[in-house]
């Protein structure tokens, strides 16, 4: 290969092969549309004139074979794919020829790539890294679900080691995959599942190791000890999605009083997987709220938000009104935000809490007066913090007082006249001479 034609090529195909790009999968696809595209229009010089090269038996080098691989024409990337077997750092563009538009070269590349990936555990686990981000970038090609197939059953037949090297990739879709596969190869024990679902950034991989303890619950593995059982590390997480799927455990793990304190959880949907808990052992929690909200300063701060979300507007919503003067800001919020769900907002009683000191309690009462924004707020919008001032379509002089408790606040009803449309829109819709006479007026 002619050394001065490929100066410029060549730092990136080191840097691709030293894995100074960082195994990025991008990387190596856009190497290939590069070499190819300066192969196409002239910057390089054509393929068929340096490769193989005159002395056939002579096998060519990395840098020459990587730019054969990645060459316009078919035959030779064709040719190409008999030398990878000793070049296996190329095996990422073996990848990618796996979806190439040919027949010939794919088949010929699904081959190379099939006998590559049993020796791939041997390797470095940043080759198979790597290896794996390419395959699974170019799974979305018209020809890329081959090579997906081959990652997958390769997958679950290399070692427990290679699986977890992969689960700390970079690449999310190699987690993913890497995940998947060590949870249907039972590679992970329901501790280690229930320790990846509560910290793992991922929600998809959170997602996937917390149905795993689910169903592994009620199983010897899955019990566990009183302490630090799989069930109570999915309950002590961040998430509301995960703490949600512990608390349904605890139904098929026969602990169902434990759902109990969830009841108050700051997630919705934990308050109602809790509820779903208790009524499959008979337990109403509709009087666990209402006597929770009676309890005084022992209440929980979101069991006014969950009254609204079981009980009734006539009988619960008095006791909500009267806890949007608690002290704790958090209860506070909790009330508004429960007369909100309970659709019994007085927005004359409820305006004045727009001057809370709480933030917390600000928002919730904005949300809750949103639908009379018009009669109560500027036409730019709600305030953070601001008085109760008239709407603008009322008349220059006039004042709007506030509705009475238990009065809806009129609404100007009135049509606003649309806008007519600019003349260039009328000349994109054909309309050019609608409002011009065909023809001079005499």
């Amino acid at each position: 290969m002619q050394s001065s034609a490929f100066d410029d090529i060549r730092p990136r195909i080191a840097r691709a092969l030293d894995g100074d790009d960082g195994g990025d999968a991008a990387a190596w696809t856009a190497l290939d549309e590069d070499i190819r595209g300066a192969l196409r229009y002239g910057a390089l010089p054509p393929a068929h004139t340096w490769f193989p090269g005159e002395d056939r038996d002579l096998r060519p080098g990395i840098q020459e074979l990587a730019v054969a691989l990645c060459g316009p024409d078919g035959r030779i990337r064709e040719i190409a794919l008999a030398y990878v077997r000793d070049a296996p750092a190329l095996l990422p563009l073996v990848a990618i020829r796996c979806a190439d538009w040919a027949e010939p070269v794919r088949t010929r590349a699904r081959a190379a790539l099939e006998a590559a990936l049993p020796g791939m555990p041997g390797r470095p686990s940043e080759a198979l890294d790597t290896l794996a981000s390419v395959i699974l970038r170019v799974a979305g090609r018209r020809h890329g679900d081959a090579a997906h197939e081959l990652l997958v059953q390769g997958l679950r037949e290399i070692p427990e080691t290679g699986v977890t090297a992969l689960r700390a990739s970079r690449d999310r879709r190699v987690r993913r995959l890497a995940h998947r596969t060590a949870v249907d190869r039972g590679l992970l024990s329901p501790a280690q599942l229930a320790a990846t679902a509560a910290t793992d950034p991922d929600v998809v991989v959170q997602d996937m190791c917390a149905n795993a303890v689910l169903a592994a619950v009620g199983t010897a593995d899955g019990a566990g000890a009183a302490d630090g059982t799989p069930l109570t590390r999915l309950l002590a997480a961040r998430p509301g999605r995960i703490r949600a799927a512990g608390v349904t455990g605890l139904h098929r793990a026969g602990r169902a009083e434990e759902a109990e304190p969830f009841l108050y959880d700051r997630s919705a949907l934990v308050r109602a997987c809790a509820r779903w808990v208790l009524r499959q052992t008979g337990t109403d929690p509709l009087p666990l709220y209402r006597a929770a909200c009676s309890a005084g300063d022992g209440m929980p701060h979101h069991a006014p938000l969950g009254l609204a979300e079981c009980g009734d507007r006539a009988t619960d919503a008095p006791t909500l009104w009267s806890l949007t003067g608690d002290e704790r800001p958090r209860v506070r919020a909790a009330a508004v935000a429960g007369l909100r769900v309970l659709d019994a907002v007085r927005p004359g009683r409820l305006a004045p809490l727009l001057g809370d000191d709480s933030p917390r309690v600000v928002r919730e009462t904005r949300k809750a007066l949103r639908p009379w924004a018009d009669h109560f707020f500027p036409a730019d919008g709600l305030p953070h913090r601001a008085a109760v001032t008239p709407s603008p379509r009322i008349g220059e002089g006039a004042s709007a007082p506030l509705p009475e408790a238990g009065v809806s606040p009129h609404r100007d009803t009135t049509a606003v006249p649309a806008p007519r449309p600019r003349s260039g829109i009328l000349r994109i819709l054909g309309f050019r001479s609608v409002n011009r006479p065909r023809y001079p007026v005499a």
